[in-house]
């Protein structure tokens, strides 16, 4: 299984935990290569090395799943983290986005969904479950029909930020530096008025720079 996509699972619920490495066994492609109980289980399992994706529960003890989220897009940004969690409320998807989540998914999904979506956040991409596409299309304010003055370029970046990709996989694809990404992202942001890149999904989503297809 050595191109086998190499996933930690996050949950404090033992019987959950459990289930889902069973289930994740009997998905083709994908490896389990640790178990966390907590956040701080699932960082430490990451800094280990060997990790593609992490599947996160939200609420855990001693480190939630949002902040060992942002620790582990900060600290090791070739990981992807997907949620899989009860919860689908805006706050919830709002604090995972904005922590560096690539995916969102709730404990609705069954096996088949949970394996492309983890074929999907490894390759790249984001991945949002039906129900959290609505609530992140409805959460924005309206604003004009056109894209905000946005060039070519900064429509490009958004759509590449929509798809779940870093600033140096962006500047990778582009070819560009990492200095132009970010200064792209900075005029992106003030011409769309987005605070982070949460805000910024849901406006591709929106405005058809991004979508599910």
């Amino acid at each position: 299984m050595s191109d086998a996509i190499r996933v930690v699972v996050a949950d404090d619920q033992q019987v959950v935990r459990e289930g889902l490495v069973a289930l994740l066994g009997l998905i083709d492609g994908v490896e389990v290569v640790g178990a966390a109980a907590n956040g701080v289980e699932a960082v430490a399992l990451v800094a280990e090395g060997n990790v593609d994706v992490v599947l996160m529960d939200l609420r855990m003890p001693v480190l939630d799943g949002t902040q060992a989220t942002a620790r582990i897009t900060s600290g090791f940004p070739a990981v992807a983290v997907l949620v899989l969690t009860t919860y689908a409320d805006d706050a919830s998807i709002g604090n995972a986005l904005r922590a560096g989540a690539r995916g969102y998914l709730t404990k609705d999904a069954g096996r088949a969904e949970i394996g492309a979506a983890l074929r999907s956040t490894a390759a790249g991409q984001s991945t949002f479950d039906p129900e959290v596409s609505k609530r992140l299309i409805a959460g924005l304010t309206p604003s004009d029909p056109g894209n905000d003055g946005l060039t070519a370029r900064e429509t490009e970046v958004l759509r590449l930020i929509a798809q779940g990709l870093s600033n140096p996989e962006i500047a990778g694809q582009l070819f560009i530096s990492e200095a132009t990404v970010k200064t792209h992202i900075n005029n992106t942001f003030a011409k769309i008025g987005a605070r982070h890149r949460a805000e910024a999904v849901r406006y591709a989503y929106r405005k058809g720079i991004a979508s599910d297809a």
